[in-house]
């Protein structure tokens, strides 16, 4: 019988303890509903967050980045044309509020809370992973914003390959990356220059395709495509969004001018006979039984203005690590383009990444 009252005891006791702990959560959230209502809440940037507040945040956004980014695997991040990719955008998108390489933050970027890092000097501790996803997905409360489209993996890997550098580099190194030698100038064309040259013939990697010599009609779609998010790219979608109509048809048909070259661009590593021999078959012939169209029938060997449907780009001259990441793109559904691009997307999706 003393058992069972002890137990009873215990058990009321505990009840008590409960209805106590739940009759205080009630009251503090109630006082927190009337410390709002009243507008007491602290809301002035100017006046910072509290110490605690300050520390729970950092600490809530640090584990939540660190968990999501564990399934995330970083592929090689030492190629020269991420960095340049990298950098352009940094120096279009993010500049302006983490500074650079002998750039400083913007003194009204300085009033935010939180304020932004200045990221040359205080990039943190995280993996290329965890930098991945906070760039891909941003971070609420603060002004950091996601990633712009959606299955553009290729181009966050390449802001992580530059972020992965930014600490300690020199303001000439950055300048190198982020403007080569047609890009130092605020103009329209500047600001294309930058990446794809003056002349369209990009910066000697595959980080940005060549335009010299391309169809005006298919440049001003394409950059068309690429304001109104159809043709997917977290990197030129802002650019061309920026660019009204006229100037968009200016840019398209000063590359358009531009003389394409005939003499074959680098690649990344030697090829082996074999592979360009089966290339050249499957951009000639195609493969029926695997339903992969041959290239040569829209694009031609070669072909030039007059002989090819005018939407249609022309490929020869064109870097080859840039040609592979569009099929791949064309292939998994994560570009888009202009009205002819599903043509591409059924066309590619019998390739392999051996045949690309």
């Amino acid at each position: 019988m003393k058992r069972v009252r002890s137990r009873r005891r215990r058990r009321l006791r505990f009840r008590l303890l409960l209805r106590h702990a739940v009759l205080v959560v009630v009251l503090l959230a109630a006082g927190a509903l009337m410390f709002v209502a009243a507008g007491m809440a602290p809301v002035a940037a100017d006046a910072g967050h509290w110490p605690v507040t300050r520390v729970l945040l950092h600490s809530a956004m640090s584990r939540a980045v660190e968990v999501r980014a564990m399934k995330l695997r970083a592929p090689p991040l030492d190629d020269l044309a991420l960095l340049q990719k990298g950098a352009g955008h940094y120096a279009t998108a993010c500049m302006d509020c983490h500074g650079a390489p002998g750039v400083p933050r913007r003194h009204v970027v300085r009033q935010m809370t939180p304020t932004p890092p200045f990221l040359p000097e205080k990039l943190g501790r995280m993996t290329p992973e965890e930098l991945f996803w906070v760039v891909d997905h941003g971070i609420k409360y603060t002004a950091m914003p996601a990633w712009g489209t959606r299955g553009r993996g290729d181009e966050v890997w390449a802001m992580v390959a530059f972020l992965e550098q930014i600490e300690g580099m020199s303001p000439q190194r950055f300048r190198q990356l982020a403007y080569g030698v047609d890009g130092d100038d605020d103009s329209v064309l500047g600001d294309c220059a930058r990446c794809h040259g003056r002349d369209g013939s990009g910066r000697g990697t595959d980080a940005f395709p060549r335009l010299a010599g391309q169809e005006g009609a298919y440049l001003l779609a394409s950059l068309e495509a690429y304001a109104s998010g159809k043709r997917r790219s977290g990197i030129m979608q802002p650019v061309a969004a920026d660019l009204d109509e006229h100037e968009r048809r200016a840019m398209a048909e000063h590359y358009a001018k531009q003389p394409a070259k005939a003499a074959s661009v680098p690649v990344r590593a030697p090829a082996a006979a074999e592979a360009v021999a089966r290339g050249r078959r499957l951009a000639e012939r195609g493969n029926g039984m695997r339903r992969i169209p041959a290239c040569a029938a829209c694009h031609g060997p070669g072909a030039g203005p007059g002989e090819r449907n005018r939407m249609y780009p022309r490929l020869d001259g064109q870097y080859a690590g840039y040609l592979a990441l569009q099929l791949r793109l064309f292939r998994d559904g994560g570009r888009g383009g202009t009205r002819y691009a599903p043509i591409m997307e059924r066309a590619a999706a019998g390739l392999s990444d051996r045949d690309i």
